[in-house]
């Protein structure tokens, strides 16, 4: 119970982290600099040039973000469940709060390329830690979610990627085609290092060694490594011999030690190594319901 505890405790205070970073990228670079690089904020920084004449200091980009999310987290609840929601809820009241509190100013970045390539990342390392512990923001980032819970085969900020071209086309528009040029490079960038973070936490390697001493090789690895071994009963058709071949999945760090405890056994061994996207189980990533 405790563990479990500490583990949820971990989740809000990433969520938190994430929506500070996002806040961040919007009050200090993205609304002071007019790049309107997608999501929900995107949209408000166009609303809030609009109403300029209107509202004194323009509509506030906070209150446009909670606005916008009402109907989405009705959505949500109905195709999601509550469980799903709570997390989102969290993270969007952190991301509007961190709006609110975190002043609009100006760091004079006068180099609109280095603008998009600091918001970028500073904004994507929010979004990834966010989507690193499946919980969301709301606003676009939970229509992106909602449409990754039909389609499991594309990534959450490749979706993003997408929804934001068509508001980056809408900010072309208001601010013009320089800004929104600047704005994809930072989208660009936004997607890649949310990206990373998402799938690099779940990284690993695999490797497939072919060799008449596996019994060795295989029992190096069990207890030098502590990592499992599975044999595969192969047939090289050449020769029509049987023999097994070992399969294991390792970090990224330790198929080195894989390839060098194979070759110091047998240099003769054949290994072919391989990038996994994602690994759950023991050693590895916990599925937790």
């Amino acid at each position: 119970m405790k563990n479990r505890n500490i583990l949820i405790l971990r989740k809000y205070l990433i969520i938190i982290v994430g929506a500070i970073l996002m806040a961040v990228s919007v009050n200090l670079i993205f609304e002071p600099m007019e790049l309107v690089t997608g999501g929900v904020s995107g949209l408000a920084i166009v609303v809030k040039h609009l109403t300029k004449n209107i509202i004194e200091g323009g509509f506030p980009l906070w209150l446009f973000t909670i606005l916008c999310n009402v109907p989405l987290f009705l959505l949500a609840i109905k195709i999601m469940g509550k469980n799903f929601v709570v997390s989102a809820l969290f993270g969007t009241i952190a991301f509007v709060l961190a709006l609110m509190v975190i002043p609009i100013y100006d760091l004079k970045l006068d180099d609109y390329l280095l603008a998009s390539i600091l918001g970028g990342a500073i904004g994507g390392a929010g979004i990834g830690l966010i989507f690193s512990v499946q919980a969301s923001t709301g606003g676009t980032d939970l229509i992106a979610t909602l449409f990754h819970y039909y389609k499991r085969h594309i990534t959450v900020p490749q979706i993003l990627i997408i929804i934001d071209g068509i508001i980056i086309v809408i900010g072309a528009i208001v601010f013009g085609l320089g800004n929104a040029l600047y704005a994809i490079i930072a989208v660009y960038i936004n997607g890649k290092v949310s990206d990373g973070i998402v799938e690099g936490l779940k990284y690993a390697k695999m490797a497939y060694i072919i060799s008449d001493h596996y019994t060795q090789i295989a029992d190096s690895i069990l207890h030098n490594l502590d990592r499992g071994v599975t044999g595969l009963s192969a047939t090289g058709m050449y020769s029509n011999k049987e023999r097994k071949m070992l399969f294991c999945v390792v970090s990224k760090k330790e198929i080195v030690k894989i390839i060098a405890i194979s070759k110091k056994i047998d240099p003769s061994a054949f290994v072919i190594i391989s990038d996994v996207r994602e690994v759950m189980g023991e050693g590895f990533i916990e599925y937790r319901q």
